[in-house]
């Protein structure tokens, strides 16, 4: 029985889909002004496993995962005045980018990835709706405020106190809300700014709207999940439920799931401090899969310290996996049965534990290191299930030798010069010149290239 632990009541519980048939998972992805960070892949790859796992269980023809794109902001347009572009031109680009690290990542695609500006007719509804119904109200600058004061539950996902929230808020002298804690749902033009037209004139919509208006177009007003990273919590999920249950009168999403801050060196990742990393800078370094698996250490809803050190962690790990496939016939078939996979899926159950599943993922290569010498097939069952499993955390897909073969860049001694050095090194050896053997052996390893001598013959793979 899976069980996840939900912000909005603060506890872990059994999760049951509303559908088996149709379970349904939104999660806020990225504003598309620049290049995607750290603290991106980590969202990406934490609601990637979410989503793999829940296809194992329910079927992927049976889980709907919605990943929106928000195309229209105040950064974004910033960042296209600062260029002098049109707006569309800039988050074109960074769209086309971010599916470039997803794809390195080993991300699956959503089923649908909606955009802000292509649901301009939903959001104008949903706010049409809001003030009908009292929630919301058009102020004399053109904004239109949603009440925060007309809905009871506001706060109850953050617990935060409503009129401590008030004490601590002012009213900037341009805005015409009523309180300072009402937030903004359609914003009026100004000049040279994107804009729409709606029945409160040509203006753009807020940030908050753009997610409530999206996620119930595509999931339907009530829907399983909803998912984001832990600096959504306040304000712009709990703005997303005060929202959606004011203007439809049924509850939002039934989960509210948010993965943990990352830092850098045990401090907070800004690019003030000099410490902040895009998706593109750490992968000129380290393969894509060693940050995926560096990710997948830590619980999702813990802090994540991201560090060379963890990363060359990382990268030893995962080569330790690849050595185990090595050399191995993997089949088509698994034993379910066996008890790695009932201690995966317990890990796994309980709220997506991927540091105790990959625990479960190193039992298996030391079984199959032992087995190697003594029983090959069990050894090619292990490592048939090894494959299996780190395919549900998006890990362990690729070729074993192509994996600890490949660089991270194309610089470098290449596979062929290495292949001719050890083939001079084998018919040194055969000559018993153990010195030239040696001489051979130590230029490769400053080559990042280490020889690893066994009863088949030689192997390598880079360091």
């Amino acid at each position: 029985m899976l069980k996840i632990h939900n912000n909005l009541t603060r506890q872990k519980e059994a999760f049951n889909p509303i559908d088996e048939k149709n379970v349904r998972m939104y999660v806020c992805g990225m504003t598309v002004y620049d290049m995607c960070h750290i603290g991106h892949a980590r969202v990406l790859v934490v609601f990637d496993v979410i989503y793999r796992y829940l296809c194992q269980i329910y079927g992927k023809d049976h889980v709907n995962y919605i990943r929106n794109i928000t195309d229209i902001d105040d950064k974004i347009i910033a960042r296209a005045n600062e260029n002098k572009e049109d707006f569309n031109d800039l988050t074109g680009r960074f769209i086309d980018e971010m599916h470039q690290d997803t794809a390195a990542l080993n991300v699956l695609e959503p089923n649908q990835e909606p955009r802000a500006t292509l649901h301009m007719d939903q959001i104008i509804d949903m706010i049409k709706t809001l003030i009908d119904k009292g929630f919301a109200y058009a102020a004399d600058n053109g904004d239109v405020y949603y009440d925060v004061s007309k809905f009871e539950g506001y706060g109850k996902l953050s617990g935060k106190n409503i009129e401590d929230l008030r004490s601590g808020e002012r009213i900037a002298v341009d805005e015409a809300k009523d309180d300072p804690l009402d937030f903004v749902l359609w914003k009026s033009a100004k000049p040279e700014e994107p804009s729409w037209d709606s029945p409160w004139g040509k203006g753009r919509p807020g940030w908050h709207i753009e997610c409530s208006a999206m996620s119930t177009h595509c999931l339907g007003h009530n829907f399983d999940i909803h998912g984001g990273g832990m600096d959504l919590q306040f304000p712009h999920h709990e703005n997303e439920i005060a929202q959606s249950e004011a203007a439809t009168g049924e509850q939002f999403a039934n989960v509210w799931m948010h993965n943990g801050f990352v830092r850098v060196d045990e401090e907070k990742m800004s690019k003030s401090l000099g410490n902040f990393f895009t998706i593109r800078e750490v992968l000129k370094k380290y393969k894509p899969e060693v940050l995926r698996y560096f990710i997948l250490t830590s619980h999702y809803r813990s802090p994540l310290n991201y560090s060379d050190v963890h990363l060359e962690n990382a990268k030893a790990a995962l080569n330790t996996l690849y050595t185990a496939l090595r050399g191995l016939e993997l089949t088509d078939t698994v034993d379910n049965n066996d008890e790695h996979v009932e201690r995966f899926h317990q890990a796994m159950d309980d709220d997506f534990n991927t540091s105790e599943a990959l625990a479960v993922l190193f039992e298996l290569a030391r079984e199959i290191n032992k087995l190697r010498q003594t029983d090959e097939q069990a050894a090619i069952a292990r490592a048939t299930l090894l494959h299996q499993l780190g395919g549900l955390l998006g890990i362990l897909q690729s070729d074993a030798d192509e994996y600890l073969q490949g660089g991270t860049q194309q610089e470098g001694i290449s596979n062929e010069e290495i292949d001719s050095l050890i083939e001079q090194r084998l018919q040194a050896r055969v000559n018993k010149d153990w010195a030239e053997s040696d001489r051979i052996r130590d230029l490769l390893k400053d080559e990042g290239v280490i020889l690893e001598d066994g009863a088949g013959g030689t192997t390598w793979r880079r360091s």
